[in-house]
């Protein structure tokens, strides 16, 4: 930052925009008020949420690494703070390997609030991020149900952790994944204490390879609606994978309206791939910006 400007630059990872700060000392006030008016898509510069580069040892958050492990502070577009984003760390990774010179080709750990993940450049502009251990509450029987707006019935859906909270729900059709209105949050019940992101799933191919195949969309707490969700497709991938039972795939190619991810499962690890793209910087005028 600079006086009354502010160095920024966009990226996204399958059309999952974000924001990126360089500050590597923590100087920067990111107040919820800040990030919201930067996410704003009319009055601001637009996305998803900010992803703020800084070493561990100068954010509060960041204690237990090693003070010189790079952070990934990332907030949604309401300001909120959140544990992890699959997209962001490969979007994260990208802006650090330009920026600071960071290595990714033999892995390299960040940290996060939910705890640190390997990060690793695996040629054409993507990587591969290990997304820590996931829980599957109740086995893959379903503990929540979901209704979209406008949609005739409740869903049943199950909770999977990915380091973030997620609540999946299977459709029944493609015209009624395209057709659903996610202009506004879903219903969960029950409600999770600190919210949760939903993804509604339509499996599309069959079992009997080594690969499953899904489509998915998501809300995601925070934001809206988005173009995809990398912990959204690992819980996509873990909920299938639980419903399909004794052989059902470890590796899930997921379609977002964004792109396509890939999901790989082992034991209780996930690992997710895709790209990242950086696709321009600029200084955004932060007085004529509208905090709220």
């Amino acid at each position: 930052m600079t006086g009354e400007t502010l160095a920024f630059t966009k990226g996204h990872g399958t059309e999952n925009d974000f924001l990126l700060l360089f500050d590597e000392h923590g100087k920067l006030d990111l107040s919820p008020g800040l990030v919201r008016a930067l996410c704003d898509r009319r009055a601001g510069i637009g996305a998803d949420g900010v992803l703020r580069a800084v070493r561990s040892g100068d954010l509060p958050d960041g204690q237990g690494f090693d003070p010189d492990v790079w952070f990934m502070d990332y907030r949604n577009a309401d300001g909120s703070l959140a544990e992890m984003c699959g997209n962001g760390a490969r979007v994260f990774a990208a802006y650090l390997e330009r920026e600071a010179g960071v290595d990714f080709g033999e892995g390299r750990e960040i940290g996060t609030r939910a705890g640190g993940r390997q990060v690793t450049a695996i040629g054409g502009g993507r990587y591969s991020v290990g997304m820590g251990r996931w829980t599957l509450s109740g086995g893959g029987t379903a503990d929540a149900e979901v209704t979209p707006r406008d949609y005739p019935s409740a869903l049943p859906a199950v909770r999977v952790d990915v380091g973030n909270p997620h609540t999946v729900a299977a459709i029944p059709s493609l015209a009624e994944l395209s057709a659903l209105d996610l202009s506004r949050p879903p219903v969960v019940e029950p409600e999770p204490p600190n919210g949760t992101n939903v993804e509604f799933v339509v499996p599309l191919d069959p079992l009997g390879g080594p690969r499953g195949r899904i489509q998915m969309r998501v809300y995601e707490r925070g934001v809206g609606e988005t173009r995809s969700c990398g912990t959204g497709a690992c819980a996509a991938a873990i909920a299938s994978m639980a419903w399909e039972g004794d052989g059902a795939p470890h590796e899930w190619d997921v379609e977002v309206p964004g792109g396509e991810l890939t999901v790989r499962l082992r034991g209780s690890e996930a690992t997710l791939e895709g790209p990242a793209v950086l696709v321009g910087d600029g200084l955004v005028d932060l007085l004529a910006l509208t905090l709220a």
